[in-house]
């Protein structure tokens, strides 16, 4: 549930990033019930009787999702501003539950996913890659979705293009070390501070500056506490993307 503060803040948000400016019968109940059923990954014919007729929380989720409500959602709750001044770049596999995962396309072999799913085989089973860009403070700023088995690098330019200015460093782990990635970095008018792989001549890695990167790993901690976030419970992407993006906004916005 949430409290008078906590929906004083959201709901003007909400009001001003939804569709349809129609009146919306109860949407504080309807919103209570779409993070209740988010950080308990509850079914959501499972919503206690008090949020109101389940099919309508359900409905307005997957609707928001589609439309781009819950990334527009995460976006204006950065209203406080972006710290710019390091930005860190992390990816997560998270398991897809066997009801997200199940139903393959008809006459495939199992192995693709359709593109609007965002699911992927690989050694844990099926599940999507997620990843994230976040500022300073180590609160998320923009999500990426890929298959399972996709290599998180290929999500890191497009991460970079969202943020709201150029950040001064830009830290990622060995998983995102390449040359090609290190030059855009710089011809953004940012420094990469990416660990070496062995093979790898030596460059400029500020072991101070690295050192902060557990501030994503803290950000990706928080965010698994709600349980449709730790485990997929979504088939499709959108609906996934509009999870981890509720649970960004409410992380940003519970200071």
């Amino acid at each position: 549930m949430l409290t008078d503060g906590q929906c004083a803040v959201l709901a003007p948000l909400i009001e001003a990033c939804r569709p349809h400016k129609t009146q919306h019968h109860d949407l504080r109940r309807t919103i209570e019930a779409i993070i209740w059923r988010c950080q308990n990954g509850a079914k959501w014919r499972s919503l206690p009787a008090e949020f109101g007729p389940w099919w309508m929380a359900a409905q307005t989720f997957i609707r928001w999702g589609k439309l781009g409500v819950w990334e527009r959602l995460l976006a204006m709750a950065q209203q406080h501003g972006v710290q710019l001044g390091r930005t860190f770049l992390d990816g997560s596999s998270i398991r897809a539950h066997q009801k997200a995962a199940g139903a393959a396309k008809k006459g495939g072999d199992g192995t693709r996913r359709p593109a609007g799913e965002a699911l992927g085989r690989s050694r844990g089973g099926y599940g999507t890659k997620a990843c994230v860009i976040a500022d300073g403070s180590g609160r998320a700023v923009a999500f990426s979705l890929a298959p399972d088995q996709a290599h998180e690098l290929r999500q890191a330019v497009g991460l970079l293009a969202r943020l709201p200015g150029v950040p001064r460093w830009v830290v990622a782990d060995r998983g995102y070390t390449s040359h090609a990635f290190r030059d855009h970095i710089w011809n953004l008018g940012a420094r990469p501070v990416i660990p070496l792989q062995r093979h790898e001549a030596p460059v400029a890695c500020p072991a101070w500056i690295y050192h902060n990167s557990n501030r994503v790993e803290c950000l990706w901690a928080r965010l698994k506490e709600w349980r449709a976030v730790a485990t997929c419970y979504e088939k499709k992407a959108s609906s996934f993307m509009g999870v981890l993006c509720l649970a960004a906004s409410l992380d940003w916005l519970k200071d």
